[in-house]
């Protein structure tokens, strides 16, 4: 009799145990994160998505993606659709934060407060790649970023200056305007989307119809230097061409870098595939999807 008491006893410790044990309750897994880091006095804010697959994976890529002027990393998110494109794909996304009343980056010769006030935005986009590959599961040597008008702007100037750190670009409707030369330390791969009827950034340069009031070079001029920047000795080919775009690409470069320029007949100054921008933007070009070709682009590089 005693020999199954205790015998009793003994299952329901472990029944308990057991029962214990299946009740514990896990962690959540998070999938979106608002944060900011200090840069330079400043609060620097971020939104960071992760995909579905987040906490299985390993190794990610990084998408780092540019508002234009006078929007948010909010605003670019609702209208780029390029969140479900990265949890699709399964990339990392992150929508920083330009500064000012007004938001915008600091290009060089563009843009608003972020100029005039001479705000390092090449510092905080270095100090937030940091930040996020110690925080998260990213791959160091696929690192890219991407961004629309002050946005694509920026883009450039972090080729010219940060290109130890991003392994390719993909800026849309805008030019370089840098206010010091460029000097990368490696050959950056870049993909350029532009639209023939956007009338904010021409992209023949000059003064388009934004509040930037500065003329721009033209893009021929910006690839003109890239393709010297990147060694191409097969420049300004035409790739293909059709009622709706065209694609000019720049091949033979050093460390097999390339650039691409799709040029679309329809569309303004919008990001293709995506929203309007705001109530008054353009409608933006059905051509071609950003979000597709840019990614299509930056699986093909990566930092030594």
């Amino acid at each position: 009799m005693k020999n199954q008491i205790t015998c009793c006893l003994a299952g329901l410790l472990l029944l308990l145990a057991a029962c214990k044990k299946d009740d514990t309750p896990t962690t959540p897994k998070v999938y979106r994160f608002n944060s900011s880091i200090q840069v330079d006095g400043l609060t620097r804010t971020y939104t960071v998505n992760l995909p579905p697959n987040y906490y299985e994976a390993s190794n990610l890529s990084l998408v780092i993606a540019l508002h234009g002027g006078g929007g948010s990393g909010a605003q670019f998110e609702s209208t780029n659709n390029l969140t479900p494109k990265a949890n699709a794909s399964g990339f990392i996304v992150v929508y920083p934060d330009g500064t000012g009343v007004i938001n915008t980056w600091n290009a060089g010769r563009c843009c608003g407060s972020a100029m005039n006030n001479k705000v390092d935005d090449v510092k905080f986009i270095s100090q937030l790649i940091d930040k996020l590959l110690a925080d998260y599961k990213i791959n160091p040597k696929k690192v890219y970023v991407t961004g629309h008008s002050n946005g694509g702007m920026l883009c450039y100037r972090l080729a010219c200056e940060l290109s130890n750190k991003i392994a390719a670009i993909a800026p849309n409707g805008c030019s370089m305007v840098m206010s010091t030369p460029c000097n990368p330390a490696r050959p950056v791969p870049i993909l350029h989307m532009h639209s023939k009827l956007d009338q904010h950034v021409p992209y023949q340069g000059g003064v388009g119809n934004g509040v930037t009031g500065i003329s721009v070079p033209p893009l021929d001029s910006v690839f003109t230097v890239w393709s010297g920047k990147n060694g191409c000795t097969n420049p300004n080919q035409l790739s293909f061409s059709n009622s709706s775009y065209s694609l000019t690409k720049w091949l033979s470069c050093s460390n097999n870098s390339s650039i691409h320029f799709y040029l679309t007949n329809d569309g303004g100054h919008g990001w293709p595939g995506g929203l309007p921008g705001g109530p008054s933007s353009d409608i933006p070009s059905t051509a071609i999807n950003a979000n597709d070709l840019l990614w299509d682009f930056f699986q093909q590089y990566q930092l030594p």
